[in-house]
């Protein structure tokens, strides 16, 4: 699969003399775009190979990773079951555009409390599970196993080795995992984390084999799904400039963060970048809903 590198125009690269280009993985598909295309690749045929029916995975209201399991559950023909954080969203959850999609595509869903949530991983939460449901083929949030990692892995090409740097946004660890085993001894991966705190670098460190990476921690926005202004602001801007949608989830940060970093001379005259666009595009609809109610500017659809 032959993913285009779109070279960005702007002023500020043209000064600086830096090349960026973007790797449009969100034109994979419509619904299963970016990584999650990659992550659920290898995963899928797991599942068929153990003869599975049904599978189980976890997400907030809006994830990429919900929406994408469910189209790609539908076409191979196994049953999706989603484990959704907030069980207030029970009585309302046709209001979501991500549960919206993810229900149309057949996923059933399980809602449960934001405490009960936080023990998904234990073996009594399984357990229950596997009463509730009988038996199935587990996927953990955002997707992020041995055999997602081996998906992300093939993002890069051999036409790639000309770029110095390799970015990508961060969220469970498993895409920029797949980079960091993938790049040439000369590259070197950024990874440009959407949550706040400490931890991902030990999540990326269970895959990752190599160490020509470090994480970019200060362009989160005070966490996962958090924006401002300026963040919105940016993304309708670099959308009218450059033809290229961003999400405000993770790569409208990335690329935000992607340009602060050429303004501030990190990166060498000469330097060449190549973004990994991870998709995520269908939730600028939810993110619009709830910027509608804090009286924010929308994003540009």
């Amino acid at each position: 699969m032959l993913i285009p590198n779109q070279k960005v125009h702007l002023s500020l690269l043209e000064e600086k003399d830096v090349t960026l280009c973007i790797k449009r993985e969100d034109t994979i598909h419509p619904f299963i775009s970016g990584n999650k295309y990659r992550k659920l690749k290898y995963n899928l045929l797991e599942a068929k190979k153990e003869n599975q029916t049904k599978l189980l995975t976890f997400g907030g209201a809006f994830s990429n990773h919900i929406a994408a399991t469910a189209y790609a559950g539908k076409k191979s023909d196994v049953k999706t079951i989603g484990v959704i954080r907030g069980e207030e969203l029970k009585e309302n959850w046709s209001e979501n555009p991500t549960l919206q999609l993810a229900a149309e595509h057949g996923m059933e869903f399980h809602f449960v409390s934001r405490s009960e949530y936080k023990e998904k991983d234990s073996p009594i939460f399984h357990e229950k599970m596997k009463t509730l449901f009988g038996d199935f083929y587990e996927l953990p949030e955002g997707g992020t196993n041995a055999l997602a990692v081996k998906g992300c892995e093939e993002i890069l090409t051999d036409s790639d080795v000309e770029f110095n740097f390799i970015c990508s946004c961060v969220g469970t660890g498993g895409t920029v995992a797949g980079l960091i085993n993938s790049v040439k001894p000369h590259q070197t991966v950024l990874g440009f984390p959407a949550l706040k705190g400490d931890f991902l670098k030990q999540d990326i460190l269970k895959f990752a084999r190599n160490e020509n990476w470090e994480l970019v921690p200060d362009y989160h926005f005070g966490g996962y799904a958090k924006v401002d202004e300026s963040l919105i602001d940016f993304i309708n801007i670099f959308k009218k400039e450059t033809e290229i949608p961003l999400d405000p989830i993770y790569t409208g940060k990335m690329l935000f963060g992607i340009l602060e970093k050429v303004k501030q001379g990190f990166f060498k005259p000469g330097t060449r970048i190549l973004a990994i666009h991870s998709g995520g595009l269908q939730g600028i609809k939810g993110m619009n809903l709830v910027l509608k109610k804090k009286k924010l500017p929308l994003l540009d659809i």
